[in-house]
């Protein structure tokens, strides 16, 4: 099952500790056949700017484990943040 907008999810931190994030955004890239995903922490308050995480993520076959990698390069970030703005955008617009 596709990660959806608006679903919350667990992702822990370096040190274990779990976090509860709401997903934005998965999209695919097509220059890297990737699939990513960006969220933003659930406990963040409305006055607070916004911390948004973004992950190359894959899913399991049977769809229900999801792996979350960083992203590493520049070039691979760029990518993601270009598609990003792009998605802002066009939610701000609507």
């Amino acid at each position: 099952m596709p990660l959806e907008v608006n679903e919350k999810i667990v992702i822990p931190d370096e040190n274990g500790e779990e976090h509860l994030f709401e997903v934005l955004y998965t999209f695919d890239v097509d220059d890297t056949k990737q699939h990513y995903i960006a969220v933003i922490p659930v406990d963040q308050s409305e006055d607070e700017q916004v911390d948004l995480y973004a992950f190359r993520y894959e899913e399991s076959a049977d769809d229900n484990d999801l792996s979350l990698f960083p992203i590493d390069s520049d070039e691979e970030w760029e990518i993601v943040e270009e598609t990003l703005n792009t998605l802002i955008d066009e939610d701000e617009l609507s």
